[in-house]
């Protein structure tokens, strides 16, 4: 990021011999560092051209606003120019821009929406700082009438004293500068976290559908709330202390947008590790139940006090199916019905309905504080952390031990009962099992739905695929309301065409 202005005093930032300021991402152990100028020589040319530019040739309609240009060898340049108040100036206001560079033209054009929210943020708020000053200028000593009487003076005796003043006189904040670090160190982190390249061989999967179609509802949602100037009015300015060395997770949560990281805090470490590690602390029986429930789609309740504890185990759980089958109430003060969620963490103290207790479509898991003489059993509890906890799982339709179960159950816990075989290639078994599940749950739906053909049809092709179970039957159809609308709707439209029905020569 880097900010420009046509005078080149009133361009400058950091005093002469300042280290500049420098922020520390442990997460991804990058660092942010700003500074007067590049110490490259290239990206020094890079940055200077696209300043330039910025405020010369490339010029958007009304001067102020956003606009894009660039090309391979120099990067391509989102800039947003805007003016200033200067009670000193000509025309009493002064221009500027704030501009970023990347040399991947896609990568910045799907960032567009995202800079221009966050930027235009900065720049009201930098617009409001110099507005405050520039009214208590003009209160104090009216410049448009003392510029009247000097009007036929020399123009190199008028301009005598009036060097470009900086932006930290304009703004009357010695910290902007330190502000501006911060708040261009969140935003080349959060650009860079938002969007991410995947590898796709061949079509994409139903998870990644629902993905991006979940990803695209959040970003529609996103850009209305930051079209709400209701929102922008509610956050009141704060300015960051000492901002040299500053670590990007220590950002107050309540900053502007000119300090605005509090959403990088980091995540606790999960405390259940991997499906396997459930199995282990739950026990193999307490574990076929619950992953029975859960692949057959009932209501999965977990109470506890521990609200990450309650955290990790739906994040190991929800692996075993596909991402649009997953609907996640992680902690609640209330019970929540089964159409709303099928994962609900509760609160030790919260009342579960009787019903819902004797009910066949649901399990729950209540987590206790261990005895003493179960800690001593288990091993020591800082070896263990999962040792202070008892779980146990109840349900109104218990499994049977000797009960057959969906064959993807039987599958999943062979992979987990082999020690032979990683956490990482049991993870990998997983998504294969469940993508050859999720194309019997296309198959049966284009053959229900779709093209509507009789019951008995329907049974001969369940055998075909190998799930005329009872218990696959179950999960076949709880798995299709996984599908991705994007598959749904190009189905539907194949069938409504024209010309699908026409035979091909």
């Amino acid at each position: 990021m880097q900010g420009g202005q046509k005078s080149s005093h009133g361009c400058r930032s950091l005093a002469a011999g300042h280290p500049g300021y420098i922020s520390h991402d442990k997460e991804t152990s990058i660092k942010y560092v700003s500074h007067q100028h590049p110490n490259h020589p290239q990206l020094f040319s890079i940055v200077r051209q696209a300043c330039v530019r910025s405020l010369s040739c490339e010029v958007c309609p009304g001067r102020e606003g956003p606009i894009f240009f660039g090309d391979e060898q120099h990067g391509f340049v989102f800039s947003h120019t805007f003016f200033i108040k200067d009670s000193l100036a000509r025309g009493f206001q002064r221009w500027y821009s704030i501009i970023a560079i990347m040399m991947d033209r896609i990568y910045l054009i799907n960032s567009w929406p995202f800079l221009l929210g966050k930027i235009r943020g900065i720049i009201d708020e930098l617009q409001g700082k110099a507005l405050k000053v520039f009214e208590a200028e003009q209160f104090g000593c009216p410049q448009r009438a003392q510029r009247m009487n000097t009007a036929f003076t020399p123009f190199l005796h008028q301009r005598n004293g009036n060097a470009a003043r900086s932006l930290t006189s304009l703004t009357n904040d010695d910290s902007l500068w330190a502000c501006l670090h911060t708040s261009f160190a969140w935003l080349l982190k959060a650009c860079g976290s938002r969007l991410t390249e995947k590898l796709l061989e061949g079509a994409p999967t139903e998870d990644t559908l629902v993905q991006m179609e979940q990803l695209a509802e959040l970003e529609e949602e996103s850009e209305s709330w930051d079209n709400s100037e209701a929102e922008e009015e509610e956050k009141g300015p704060a300015l960051p202390e000492g901002a040299e060395g500053r670590e990007l997770t220590k950002c107050p949560a309540e900053s502007s947008l000119l300090s605005d990281c509090g959403a990088w805090q980091p995540r606790k470490l999960s405390v259940f590790k991997s499906l396997r590690h459930m199995r282990q602390v739950l026990g193999a029986p307490s574990f076929r139940t619950l992953a029975w429930h859960v692949l057959m789609g009932n209501q999965v309740i977990w109470k506890s006090r521990d609200s990450d504890l309650v955290h990790s185990a739906f994040e190991v759980l929800r692996t075993m199916l596909p991402v649009g089958c997953v609907r996640v109430i992680p902690y609640s003060s209330q019970y929540e019905e089964a159409y709303r969620c099928n994962f609900l963490g509760l609160s030790p103290h919260v009342q579960i309905p009787p019903h819902v207790l004797a009910s066949e479509f649901a399990v729950v898991v209540e987590v206790h504080t261990a005895t003493r003489s179960s800690l001593h059993a288990v091993g020591c509890e800082s070896e263990q952390p999962l040792s202070k906890y008892e779980f146990v799982v109840t349900s109104g339709s218990p499994v049977a031990a000797d009960r057959v179960g969906p064959t993807i159950l039987n599958k999943m816990e062979a992979a987990l009962t082999n020690q032979n075989l990683s956490v990482d290639v049991v993870d990998q078994c997983l998504v294969c099992l469940k993508e050859e599940w999720m194309n019997k749950v296309k198959v049966l739906f284009k053959f229900t739905k779709v093209d509507s053909r009789p019951k008995e049809d329907t049974q001969k092709l369940l055998s075909i695929l190998g799930a005329s179970e009872e218990d696959n039957v179950k999960l076949l159809k709880f798995w299709m309301t996984g599908l991705s609308k994007t598959y749904k709707s190009h189905l539907m439209s194949t069938v409504r065409s024209p010309t699908a029905l026409e035979p091909r020569n």
